[in-house]
């Protein structure tokens, strides 16, 4: 692989403006070879007027080396011919290294594109030692946070593991005895490994002040816990609330379980800096080595020997002499293993560095095998109704009343399963980092193939149960057995429902507890603080109306006893559509709601006007089920009124706020600035898409309920479908925007919240 392409493979995309751009360097040397090559061949030829233009606009970046001595030089003359001495590299001493490279050889002819080149090369150098010093000043600044978090947490575990140690008034200089009588050996021997923890937590303290003596310790590391409040949310709705009841619970009072919550952000805490020093390091590392790389490429096409004297002073600047990230690494590698493995390097060491996910072949095979069984259960279903005539049979009505709504849950689920593995596909070819976008732990997060094996999995499930029930029907043996054959589709939502309520660390585990926890966030949603993931999800149900009125028929259908007659008296019920009507406003509830809590917490007046589009939503789904249940002329007006409006108001959000399009004035007109799509029409085709799929959402208003060769039912299934097709679309440009979003702002790693807040801290913050 070309070292360009694995520069490209191996930078993080967040951090993609900050890295030096190899290729566009890359392009100059090209042009430098090209005029070289061109020169070689015919000497005598006269200049083009794009090398006239280009002397001329290159004579305005030729280094000036100075009147005084404010430039300090990195390649002094020392018995060097002259000959070999190309560039001169120097720092500006009163603009704070800020370097400079002056080439020495611009009368040459051909010059003036070397010396394009090496004010490329110093403005992309200085770019990428400003950002890294950046980096670990911010580094630096966090590890000195997590020092004083460290200093609480161990006195908080002295106070919860040993109130007797805790309680003791030992002096800075006394001694710890140990008592036969008072204890065991084993309990004085915890005793001092609490005193020993107590010191150990502030020998990286930046001040480096008296540390404990072996035999005492000093009680102001236990008397922090007077200065700090804990900063840990509660879990559940139920804690929330109690919490918010319960306000004069003192702030200084601290519990085991409170302390397990505590080192479980710690631990987090420590795990995402961690990454962080890494991702820094091969920060450090990618952009030396494509400096070499690209001084090496001038050093062959120009027959010069510059690398040497700039390969020095990229050494010695920060980018090359700097060793605070690795010494960083180093301490917390031994804190980590010490106080959070309990001195097993190998279980921190696991914790702490990523789990590169493995392609198994495994998965491709079984993805394969059920796709196959997939196509074939299509074809045996088709033979099946064909054979039977079942199109053209009077039961045909009955059957799409009664058993259709039931199966079609699951064509939902699936549809919507396969767009979502589109999606990742693609977002993985265009390098958006969803994983940390949806915060997914690294490693546990679902590839293309994996979400491509569940779909196919779940759809062999259902058409074979579907072909079962046709078979059923058709063997005369059976055919009295009405209540069995119904009982069919029940039986399946049941086994889907212990598949994804499993405990067992099968089937994707982590993925099925992260979706079912975002699930319960949805729902509790006021008592939640609102992240991507869950707003995501409830996006998702929006566009699943129908898979949850057909989870509402299933209740109906089997807990009113209708499955036994096989007929469906649901729609006569009262209880049924005011139901129907509720379960199609819970997806843009929970929205507005979360839409409301943003606003409170954020203060942003773009979620109000996100939570009043999500309201008109609501009102316009209300008011167009309503008028599907009972017609009339002002509920088709309201209801065409109101679906208007939210169809206008939801199309534009989507394009210009969701996606980030139509910038008038952009690099990319009606588009935005930066794409990941490398063709600009894919998005002009998106948009035309999204409009024309939002239209289908008034098709119950406008009255095409049925359609002369799809019963009604069929006909609602295509629209829903439509309606899951366009969310599949929305996805991929949703995220697209939000990882531009992340790389503008340099948004590399997710804010970890830390479990103690000093009262010195809030002070100084109010």
């Amino acid at each position: 692989m070309k070292f360009g392409k694995e520069f490209e493979a191996q930078l993080v995309q967040e951090w993609r403006e900050a890295y030096m751009d190899y290729n566009y360097l890359k392009t100059i040397l090209k042009d430098i070879l090209h005029f070289k090559q061109k020169h070689t061949a015919s000497p005598m030829t006269a200049t083009t007027k794009e090398g006239r233009s280009l002397k001329r606009k290159v004579s305005f970046y030729r280094a000036f080396s100075g009147l005084t001595n404010k430039y300090r030089s990195y390649s002094p003359r020392k018995n060097r011919h002259e000959e070999d001495e190309a560039i001169l590299v120097s720092s500006k001493v009163d603009e704070g290294d800020q370097y400079q490279t002056m080439f020495l050889m611009s009368s040459d002819e051909g010059g003036q594109f070397e010396v394009v080149f090496f004010r490329r090369l110093d403005d992309e150098f200085n770019k990428v030692v400003s950002f890294y010093k950046k980096k670990v000043e911010e580094a630096v600044a966090e590890a000195d946070e997590l020092s004083k978090q460290m200093n609480a947490l161990i006195a908080l575990r002295i106070k919860i593991d040993d109130p007797m140690l805790a309680g003791a008034n030992i002096s800075p200089s006394s001694s710890v005895s140990i008592h036969p009588n008072n204890g065991s050996k084993q309990q004085g021997q915890l005793h001092m490994e609490k005193i020993q923890e107590l010191e150990m937590s502030s020998e990286g303290s930046s001040d480096g002040k008296t540390r404990a003596d072996m035999n005492g310790f000093s009680r102001a590391s236990l008397e922090v816990l007077d200065h700090v409040k804990l900063n840990v949310e509660p879990e559940t709705p139920v804690s929330i609330l109690k919490g918010v009841l319960m306000s004069s619970k003192s702030d200084r009072s601290f519990s085991r379980n409170e302390l397990k919550k505590a080192e479980a952000l710690m631990t987090r805490a420590f795990v995402e800096f961690y990454q962080k020093l890494r991702l820094l390091k091969s920060y450090c590392f990618l952009n030396q080595l494509a400096f070499s790389k690209i001084m090496k490429k001038y050093d062959k096409i120009t027959s010069r020997n510059a690398s040497k004297v700039y390969l020095q002073m990229v050494d010695n600047s920060n980018l090359g002499s700097s060793d605070e990230v690795t010494k960083l690494m180093e301490r917390v590698e031994a804190t980590f293993v010490k106080h959070f493995a309990n001195g097993n390097h190998r279980k921190g060491m696991h914790t702490l560095r990523p789990k590169a996910k493995r392609e198994r072949h495994t998965i491709t095979f079984f993805l394969g095998t059920f796709f196959g069984f997939s196509l074939a259960l299509i074809v045996a279903i088709v033979v099946a109704i064909h054979a039977r005539n079942i199109l053209e049979s009077p039961g045909r009505t009955q059957y799409m009343e009664n058993i259709f709504p039931l199966y079609s849950f699951f064509g939902y689920i699936i549809l919507h399963m396969l767009m979502y593995a589109g999606d990742i596909y693609f977002w993985k070819r265009y390098r958006v980092n969803y994983s940390f976008i949806f915060g997914l732990k690294q490693g546990t997060e679902l590839g293309y193939r994996e979400v491509l094996l569940l779909s196919s999995g779940l759809a062999v499930l259902t058409f074979s149960c579907a072909l079962s029930n046709l078979d059923m029907e058709m063997d005369p043996n059976t055919k009295s057995f009405r209540a069995l054959t119904e009982v069919v589709p029940l039986g399946l939502l049941i086994i889907v429902t212990l598949i994804t309520f499993c405990p067992f660390n099968i089937i994707y585990r982590s993925s099925r507890f992260f979706i079912i926890q975002c699930a319960l966030r949805c729902i509790c949603t006021p008592l939640y603080k609102v992240t991507l993931p869950d707003f995501f999800l409830a996006d998702q149900l929006t566009s699943q109306v129908q898979a949850l009125r057909s989870l509402e028929f299933y209740v109906c259908y089997y807990g009113w006893g209708d499955f036994k007659r096989r007929s469906n008296n649901c729609n006569q019920s009262e209880i049924f559509q005011k139901f129907y009507v509720a379960i199609a406003i819970i997806p843009y509830w929970f929205r507005f709601l979360q839409c409301l809590r943003r606003l409170f917490e954020e203060q942003d007046r773009v979620h109000g006007l996100n939570a009043l589009k999500y309201s008109s939503t609501i009102v316009a789904v209300a008011t167009r089920t309503i008028y599907s249940l009972r017609a009339g002329k002002t509920l088709l007006i309201v209801a065409a009124a109101s679906s208007g409006v939210a169809t206008i108001a939801n199309t534009y959000w989507d394009i210009a706020i969701d996606w980030g399009l139509l910038h008038r004035n952009s690099r990319n007109p009606w588009l935005r600035d930066k794409l990941i799509v490398p063709i600009r029409s894919v998005y002009f085709i998106a948009m035309v898409l999204n409009t024309l799929l939002r239209l289908a959402w008034m098709q119950t208003v406008l009255g095409f309920t049925e359609a002369p060769f799809l019963h009604r039912t069929a006909l609602i299934a295509v629209v829903a479908s439509l309606e899951i097709i366009r969310r599949g679309i929305w996805n991929f440009f949703r995220l697209e925007n939000e990882h531009l979003n992340n790389v503008g702002k340099y948004r590399a790693f997710k804010s970890v919240p830390l479990p103690f807040n000093y009262a010195d801290d809030e002070n100084k913050g109010s």
